[in-house]
């Protein structure tokens, strides 16, 4: 077997467990909700601890990517991530739990950087794209996390043994596919981080990814809630499982696609999809309904943040770690400031009219979106 499968192969399998681990801690927020008792207000202060503690781990995650070979920083962090996860199954109290997420989210921002900046560089070994199926196996990840999670609630499994338990399990499968890892990807220029905002190209890609993001995030935290309180299912899972489900489908697909038309139209359909799903099931708040729109805003999210990161990795400013850095910041931002803004709304209004957070966020996607191309037409007509 060629030495760039091998790599491709372990780092897929990162990208797997990446999506896993973050879909069991997802899926299992409506149990920490009435467990603890919390409102929806109460359950959007507790989830931003997690854009803190992201913001907390930039200048430790861009220091990590211009000192050490990508792969060092992503067995490190994903040994934490293993350990929180852990401590957020068997936290008995608010301040453990507190602690638990805390570093769940500042080793998945280290993480999550060390892994897109290996899978920039090893897409330069391959002749077609091969982004989208890196981020398709995080969907996958996900996918089957969310349905193990189901079953686990279906069968009345607490907490407490579900995530320790796969919190062992990944770190093991981790551990196994370490060595055959990019080695020696450490860039020896553009690794400087400069206070105040970057370059317009970047600056974009950034709020592309942040806007995106606020829907995806938003999608992971609050589906099981929406699917129980809205929609009146007993099995909350549901609308999360389908979502991640065609979000993985047309990850497989998305290079082809992009391929095909081009990254510019692609932008508008994506974001035209999601803002039809969200309509959809924000007035028709039925079973049916809703599953179409959980579809459609899976489709449409899927391929977004897999092209940024790929024009982000070609940044003439920045290497592409440090480039994955800054708008990984922006990205995380927005997956994890989402489902905050999600609860002071549904608490405010409710939890239907909050969904329209999602809509506009998906709206903005095209005119910022354009706004990139225009720019860098004009740096290349310079």
């Amino acid at each position: 077997m060629k030495t760039e499968t091998q790599q491709r192969i372990a780092l897929s399998t990162y990208f797997f467990l990446s999506g896993f681990c973050f879909s069991t801690w997802a899926s299992r927020i409506p149990n920490i909700k009435m467990a603890f008792d919390l409102n929806e207000a109460e359950l959007g202060n507790l989830l931003m601890v997690m854009p803190i503690s992201s913001l907390i781990g930039l200048p430790v995650s861009g220091w990590l990517v211009s000192r050490f070979e990508s792969r060092h920083p992503l067995i490190v962090s994903f040994i934490l991530l293993a350990a929180s996860l852990c401590l957020i199954g068997i936290a008995d109290n608010l301040i453990l739990l507190i602690v638990g997420i805390f570093c769940f989210a500042f080793s998945m921002r280290i993480f999550n950087i060390a892994m897109n900046t290996q899978s920039i560089t090893l897409q330069k070994a391959f002749k077609r794209k091969i982004i989208g199926s890196f981020h398709g196996l995080w969907s996958t990840g996900g996918l089957l996390g969310v349905a193990l999670s189901t079953l686990l609630v279906k069968l009345n499994i607490p907490i407490y043994q579900h995530l320790p338990a796969v919190a062992i399990f990944t770190l093991i499968l981790a551990s196994t596919a370490f060595s055959f890892l990019l080695k020696k990807d450490r860039s020896t220029q553009g690794n400087k981080l400069r206070l105040g905002k970057p370059d317009k190209p970047t600056m974009y890609l950034g709020f592309i990814v942040f806007l995106a993001a606020i829907t995806e995030g938003g999608m992971f935290d609050w589906s099981g809630v929406y699917f129980k309180e809205v929609v009146n299912e007993d099995v909350f899972t549901l609308g999360y499982l389908i979502f991640m489900v065609f979000m993985a489908l047309s990850r497989f697909f998305s290079d082809r696609i992009v391929e095909r038309i081009g990254m510019e139209r692609n932008y508008i359909i994506s974001a035209s999809l999601v803002c039809l799903g969200v309509l959809l099931m924000i007035v028709f708040p039925y079973f049916w309904p809703a599953i179409i729109g959980f579809c459609l805003v899976g489709i449409g999210v899927a391929a977004v943040i897999p092209m940024t990161f790929l024009l982000a990795g070609s940044s003439t400013k920045y290497s592409p770690g440090m480039a994955i850095s800054i708008i990984t910041t922006y990205a995380i931002v927005g997956m994890l400031l989402g489902p905050p803004l999600v609860g002071y709304l549904a608490h405010i209004f409710n939890l239907k009219i909050s969904f329209i957070l999602f809509f506009t966020s998906a709206l903005m996607l095209i005119p910022i979106s354009q706004l990139f191309f225009k720019q860098k037409k004009e740096n290349i007509q310079e």
